[in-house]
């Protein structure tokens, strides 16, 4: 146990890595064999990412589960992990997206080993994000968490996927490009020339001219992965194209990433910046609040819903980071997780939904739900959540967010609240369109989630339910993480 604890973070990112190249050496028809690999791997890293929360030490705080290797000592690189308590709950969020997700591809007959070893190489980057404090390594796992969105949307998605793909990529490699001017300005910037997050917050001294231009690169830069209006336009495009399971990890997990970039990069290294730029990033987090739920109710395509409603809700974590007290970010991290699991829930449903029905059009839908109950249950779940519906993951998440806010910009607070009333109005409008009424000819024959299908919704679903009822759960993490934060911006 004591090699695990001391390699955990590393174990996290390889075995999905290590599990990617064996299935490369599998034969391409033997299907069932890659999907029990995926499912064991992803099995794995949820349980190592358990494993750490139930050993995370509350008392001590900072950095834990922490690795250091130098990398290259002369260039200032090192192969330095950990994590916090808002990282750690970001990469639990992670395990049970790819987990589910592996179960929502498990249908997947077309290239089912490209597509599942691309998927777990994404996931390897995504991991390594959440747990690098190098920012060499923060920039290289991201690069790797992005790339393959293209060839997974590219192969396996629908519609216009081609087009999805390229406008995804461009979009996503002009943020990286932002974010490698950020991340080289502060190398040569700080007195040891060193990419090590730790020793830049010890050694670093940067003015307020520096820190007002780098915070606004970092923002711009991790902002577009973010969904920030209007440099979202690629992400509803890639939301709709993409296969079930690379919809979930889009919206549940990589959005998050940008997020997670501003707070960790952005506002700890120039927290000077950060509050400068903060009335900024909480005018557009309402723009985002509100555009994005406008859009989603105008959308007949179920897909479309999702995908308008994920800029929305992402609006809510940009507004409580732009709030900047420990209520407010408390607030934002909690809906990164709780949107997460929502959004992941949403496009497993969405998925089943298109794959028994064979349409995504709302106006053809009406009364599935006396043919697939169990699917309408989780939609109805989902929802609830989506609009902040006491004893979900999602009110918690939304209340404190809200309440963190009207301390700092109270007006922000009246017009992002309005988003809740806008987001009820739209759910409740698909989950009577698609399940309730009158079913129109040619459904007579829907099936229910079968077997496989049902992991996605029963653990995502008891996950929503249960940080609602128990917030505690997540809070006890993030508020450990969050003072941390707070010291940095100087407000405690």
């Amino acid at each position: 146990m004591d090699w695990i604890a001391k390699h955990a973070l590393s174990l996290t990112i390889l075995v999905p890595f290590v599990t990617c190249l064996l299935i490369l050496l599998v034969p391409p028809e033997r299907k069932t064999v890659v999907r029990v690999m995926s499912a064991v791997a992803t099995g794995i890293t949820l349980l190592l990412s358990l494993w750490m929360c139930l050993n995370f030490d509350f008392a001590k705080g900072g950095i834990q589960f922490e690795e250091r290797l130098e990398w290259v000592p002369m260039a200032g690189v090192s192969y330095h992990l950990g994590v916090d308590g808002v990282s750690i709950t970001l990469v639990l969020l992670t395990a049970f997206i790819i987990f589910t997700g592996v179960f929502a591809s498990w249908t997947i007959e077309y290239r089912t080993k490209d597509f599942l070893a691309l998927l777990l190489f994404l996931v390897t980057g995504v991991f390594g994000v959440f747990v690098s404090v190098d920012l060499f390594f923060f920039f290289l796992f991201y690069e790797v968490a992005v790339l393959p969105m293209y060839l997974l949307i590219g192969i396996w998605g629908t519609g216009r996927k081609e087009y999805a793909a390229m406008k995804l990529t461009l979009y996503l490699l002009l943020g990286s490009a932002f974010i490698l001017v950020g991340m080289l300005a502060v190398y040569f910037l700080s007195p040891t020339q060193t990419f090590d997050i730790p020793e830049l917050l010890a050694t670093a001294k940067f003015t307020f001219e520096q820190q007002r231009i780098l915070f606004l690169i970092f923002y711009v830069g991790f902002g577009i992965l973010a969904g920030i209006w209007p440099l979202h336009t690629w992400s509803p495009d890639g939301h709709a194209s993409a296969p079930t399971a690379v919809s979930m990890l889009h919206a549940g997990v990589l959005m998050k990433l940008g997020a997670f970039g501003v707070l960790r990069v952005g506002m700890s290294l120039m927290p000077e910046g950060a509050q400068y730029w903060a009335p900024l990033m909480g005018t557009i987090a309402v723009i985002n609040i509100i555009y994005g739920a406008f859009s989603a109710m105008g959308q007949t395509d179920l897909k479309y819903v999702i995908a308008y409603s994920s800029v929305s809700h992402m609006g809510v974590v940009m507004l409580g980071l732009a709030g900047m007290n420990a209520i407010s970010l408390t607030g934002s991290t909690m809906q990164m997780f709780a949107h997460g699991i929502m959004t992941g829930l949403f496009f497993a449903l969405v998925g089943l939904v298109y794959e028994k029905s064979h349409t995504r059009d709302i106006l053809k839908m009406g009364g599935f739900a006396e043919k697939m109950p169990g699917i309408a249950v989780a939609f109805v779940v989902g929802g609830l959540s989506s609009f902040g519906l006491p004893g979900t993951g999602g009110f918690v998440a939304e209340f404190l967010t809200f309440w963190g806010v009207w301390k700092t910009y109270p007006w922000m607070t009246y017009i992002g609240v309005a988003g809740i009333v806008i987001t009820a109005t739209y759910v409740l409008r698909v989950v009577q369109k698609v399940f309730l009424g009158k079913r129109p000819d040619g459904y007579g024959d829907l099936p229910d989630a079968r077997t496989t299908e049902w992991v996605a919704l029963v653990v995502l679903g008891t996950i929503i339910i249960l940080t609602g009822v128990m917030p505690r759960l997540l809070t006890d993490f993030l508020n450990v993480g969050v003072h941390d934060y707070l010291r940095l911006l100087g407000k405690v």
